[in-house]
């Protein structure tokens, strides 16, 4: 009998494997843009720790193994913003990234008034852009970090919350 993948808000203890998930994901990125020293593979623990401490931090869990997490956390402006969405390789294809988005943008509406969603992928990532187009998500945006890198900058629009489902239709998304 299989398990399944239980989505809840990260704690400290799950710092260290969150970490080692991140790491293991984002060799693919480094790899296509050819920087091995891109920030998700040199972040501390203690850098992790604090993020955990300030931000909104989901993970997937399968059993006891994080699979999967995602972090976000609302500015002052209403935008909120969405990051380091990783899924274990294994796990992929399986629709837990959408999940997972779909999961932080809840917790970060319910968190205070949203205005939009607002995630940043970098250009040549385009299994990542396929994903958040399909979730709503459109270009706003293109920085040119250098030659080799050019960060797409998505956004969409919150939806007010009274033409949200109410209750069951919430939970039956995470």
């Amino acid at each position: 009998m299989g398990m399944s993948v239980t989505i809840s808000v990260a704690d400290q203890g799950d710092a260290e494997q969150i970490l080692k998930l991140q790491y293991l994901c984002y060799q693919s990125e480094a790899e296509l843009y050819g920087d091995w020293a891109i920030d998700p593979l040199t972040q501390s623990l203690d850098s992790l720790r604090e993020e955990l401490a300030g931000h909104c931090v989901l993970v997937a869990r399968l059993g006891g193994e994080v699979v999967g997490s995602v972090r976000g956390r609302l500015g002052d402006d209403g935008v909120a913003r969405v990051g380091r969405l990783v899924v274990h390789p294994r796990m992929q294809r399986h629709g837990l990234g959408s999940r997972l988005l779909q999961a932080v943008e809840e917790r970060l509406a319910e968190s205070g008034p949203v205005t939009a969603y607002r995630l940043i992928t970098g250009h040549r990532s385009l299994g990542s852009q396929r994903l958040y187009r399909r979730l709503g998500y459109r270009e706003a945006g293109v920085e040119e970090v250098s030659r080799r890198l050019s960060l797409v900058i998505l956004e969409k629009p919150a939806v007010p919350a009274q033409a949200s489902a109410p209750g069951p239709a919430l939970a039956a998304s995470a």
